[in-house]
C-alpha cells in the first residue's frame, strides 16, 4: 500500500516523501513541477508529472499504485501574491482539492492528511492561537485553506472520509543538503539570494505593533513538520482517533528582525536589512500552541533558530555549487 504525496517534488513535499521512506512507508508523488523540482524526488520513488486538477490522471495513479491514503501538500502558498491573484489561488487550492477528493471517493481511498495553514486565523486577538481560536483569514490564500478544511469535513460526514488538517505558518531549514526552499516569495530564500549576489536583504515592514516592529511568526523546521505528517498518516491508517485539525506551532514567536540577526551570525555577513512596505495580507503576529499535535503526532521543536538558519544556508550554498 502506498501514500500519494501531492506536491511531493516541492520543498515541503519532498521532505515528507523522505520521512515516509524513513518510516518504511511507500510514497508515490504527483506534482506538476510548477514550483517543485524533479531532482528533489529520489529515482526509486514513483513519480507522476501532472496537475491534481486532472481527475483522470489521479484515477490512474490510484489504480496503478494501490494507494491507501493521500498527504495533500500541493497548492499555491503565497499569501501576499494571492491578494493579486485570487482566482488562481482558489483554482489551485479549492478546485484542485475538490477534484482530488472526488477522485479519492471514486477510487475508494478514504484517508487524507491536508496541509493547511495558520493563515486561516488572520490576525488573532490572542497571544497564543489554539485550534479553537476564531478563524478570520485576511487573504485569498488563507480563505482557500479554510475552505479546504471545510471540504474535508463535509466529505467526512457524507462519505466517511478519515482526515486531519495540519495548520502551520513559516516552514524553514533543511533536513537534507540537497533539499532547499526555492520559493521566490519566502523570507529565507529571498535573504540568501540577496547575500549570495552581494545585495542587502529586504524585509517587508518594520512598523507592525510588535516589540521590534517586524512580523512575529512561528518558524518551524521542515524536517520536524515532515515527521508529524507521517505520524498523522500512520494514525489514520491504524484507525486511531485523530483530531480534525492540529496546529504545528512553536508556542513562542520569532520576529523577522530576529531572523535577520541570526542569518548575519550564521553566514558571517554583517548587514542591516533594507525595509520595504508591508505586504498585503500579512498579519502582525501569529503564534500557535502545538500541544495537541505534541500529544498525538510526535510534534515538537527539535531545532533551534540557529540550527534552522544554518541547515537552510548550508543547503542553499550546496545548491550554488551543483
Amino acid at each position: 500500500m502506498a501514500w500519494m504525496v501531492t506536491g511531493g517534488a516541492g520543498y515541503i513535499g519532498a521532505h515528507v516523501v523522505r520521512a515516509l521512506q524513513d518510516a518504511g512507508l511507500a510514497p508515490v508523488v504527483v506534482d506538476d513541477l510548477s514550483s517543485g523540482h524533479r531532482g528533489f524526488v529520489a529515482r526509486d520513488v514513483p513519480f507522476v508529472q501532472g496537475t491534481i486538477l486532472d481527475g483522470g490522471l489521479l484515477a490512474r495513479v490510484f489504480a496503478d499504485h494501490d494507494v491507501e491514503g493521500v498527504i495533500h501538500v500541493a497548492g499555491f502558498k503565497y499569501a501576499g501574491v494571492s491578494v493579486q491573484r485570487p482566482l488562481h489561488t482558489y483554482e489551485q487550492n479549492v478546485t484542485a482539492t475538490q477534484v482530488l477528493l472526488g477522485a479519492m471517493g471514486e477510487a475508494g481511498v478514504d484517508k487524507i492528511v491536508f496541509s493547511s495553514s495558520a493563515a486561516v486565523y488572520g490576525t488573532p486577538d490572542t497571544d497564543l492561537v489554539t485550534e479553537s481560536t476564531e478563524r478570520n483569514p485576511e487573504s485569498p490564500y488563507g480563505q482557500s485553506k479554510l475552505i479546504g478544511e471545510w471540504l474535508l469535513a463535509d466529505q467526512g460526514v457524507a462519505a466517511g472520509l478519515s482526515h486531519t488538517s495540519l495548520r502551520y505558518f513559516n516552514v524553514v531549514g533543511s533536513g537534507s543538503p540537497d533539499l532547499f526552499d526555492t520559493s521566490p516569495h519566502n523570507l529565507f530564500p529571498l535573504v540568501f539570494q540577496a547575500l549570495l549576489e552581494g545585495r542587502t536583504p529586504r524585509i517587508n515592514g518594520d512598523d507592525y505593533p510588535t516589540p521590534d516592529g517586524t512580523c512575529v511568526r512561528d518558524y518551524i523546521h521542515v524536517a520536524d513538520l515532515a515527521v508529524s505528517h507521517v505520524a498523522a498518516a500512520r494514525r489514520l491508517a491504524a484507525g486511531e482517533a485523530i483530531e480534525p485539525v492540529y496546529n504545528l506551532g512553536s508556542g513562542d514567536g520569532v520576529s523577522v528582525g530576529e531572523i535577520m540577526r541570526a542569518v548575519a551570525e550564521v553566514t558571517g555577513i554583517d548587514f542591516t536589512p533594507e525595509v520595504g512596505p508591508r505586504r498585503p495580507g500579512d498579519p502582525a503576529r501569529i503564534v500557535a500552541s502545538g500541544e495537541l499535535a505534541g500529544r498525538d503526532l510526535d510534534w515538537r521543536m527539535r531545532h533551534t533558530l540557529e540550527q534552522m538558519v544554518r541547515s537552510a544556508w548550508e543547503a542553499r550554498q550546496g545548491a550554488v555549487a551543483v
